[in-house]
């Protein structure tokens, strides 16, 4: 089959199901209560060159799979009256299939680089939601052991019992507050002395406290909240980042703020939480240029609004509705929406990347 026929093939099977599909858009009206913003001049129609068809070129190899050297030139329709985009599906959970050594040596040398073959991986918060999610897709991308540290004790030992039963791995889970300073260097001298030191760590492990007025909220929580969230990544940062140095490994730190370590959120009073993210961020920022000499990256994640269990509740719909109005994806995040950016971070691909803050948002911040 040539490949003018297989493309209007597949034009022409296609055209009935797109014509049927459901159209959801990605803009919602914002109410008048939320940022104001302007609505530039539409350009003239002149502007856009409107094609009714498509020309197409195709170059196919020849039976041996040497380049060939002759080509199809064809066109194919534009059907204009269905050019609105189409939701994501929303993929179940599945296994987790690690990366074989076979698989990896016969990935081209740029994917190779992308993965975090024979890593040792240190993830905070790694029980369950987004942490456990980011522990999963290093377990994917070839890391060579998994070290979960969380506070919950039964959630922790399920997380690591299924991550090693899925994949396979060595997969350590340590019962840490990441408040603790004396049970982090234990830790840690421990993950040392069992996978060697640290290549990566992500840090995240945090609260969130919402819908709290600044004058009413209490100073003992303002002061745990700091201690979880920043102190948290200091401690965490300082003790993986010090076996590092001790055995000259460079290394990725990842530390997972928030878009409201640079935004003010709405509709919702959270002024203490947002300051403990920015704290987080200008940390990253910080640590990333006194550590660049030890070959030590460090870079944050800011989600948007992720669709985790903590935002599961009915008390939330209300304001979950103003949070959707206000992203132009139109959708809360899905807990594994921060993988694919944790795992380059993790990787070499990203070795001239440190001191960023890299938003995951659905377009949030862009509004």
């Amino acid at each position: 089959m040539s490949g003018k026929t297989a493309i209007l093939r597949m034009t022409r099977a296609a055209a009935p199901r797109l014509s049927n599909a459901s159209r959801t858009p990605i803009f919602r009206a914002i109410p008048a209560v939320q940022r104001p913003f302007s609505i530039s001049a539409a350009r003239s129609r002149s502007d856009v060159v409107q094609e009714t068809e498509v020309p197409v070129s195709v170059y196919s190899p020849d039976s041996t799979g040497a380049a060939g050297s002759t080509s199809d030139h064809f066109s194919i329709p534009v059907n204009r009256d269905d050019a609105k985009p189409k939701p994501f599906p929303v993929e179940e959970d599945s296994d987790v299939v690690p990366l074989t050594k076979r698989v990896y040596r016969d990935m081209p040398p740029m994917m190779q680089k992308m993965s975090v073959m024979d890593k040792v991986v240190v993830v905070t918060g790694g029980a369950r939601g987004l942490g456990n999610h980011m522990a999963r897709a290093c377990a994917e991308a070839g890391a060579k052991a998994l070290v979960i540290f969380d506070v919950n004790q039964e959630l922790g030992d399920q997380a690591a019992a299924e991550l090693h039963q899925k994949t396979g791995l060595p997969v350590s889970f340590f019962k840490v507050d990441v408040r603790d300073g004396a049970a982090i260097n234990a830790a840690v001298d421990a993950c040392v002395e069992t996978y060697g030191a640290p290549d990566v760590l992500i840090n995240s492990a945090g609260i969130a406290d919402s819908n709290i007025k600044a004058e009413t909220y209490d100073p003992a929580m303002f002061r745990r909240l700091i201690d979880i969230n920043l102190t948290g990544s200091f401690l965490m940062s300082q003790a993986v980042g010090r076996a590092m140095m001790d055995a000259n490994k460079p290394g990725s730190i990842i530390l997972v703020a928030s878009m409201s370590g640079s935004i003010v959120n709405y509709p919702q009073e959270q002024s203490c939480y947002n300051a403990s993210k920015a704290g987080v961020i200008q940390f990253g920022k910080s640590l990333a240029a006194e550590w660049a000499k030890y070959g030590i990256r460090v870079n944050c994640i800011s989600p948007g609004y992720m669709d985790t269990a903590l935002n599961r509740v009915p008390a939330l719909e209300a304001q979950k509705k103003i949070w959707r109005s206000m992203t132009p994806q139109a959708r809360l995040g899905n807990v594994d929406d921060l993988n694919g950016l944790c795992v380059f971070l993790a990787s070499d691909a990203s070795g001239f990347m440190t001191g960023a803050n890299v938003a995951i948002d659905g377009g949030y911040t862009v509004l």
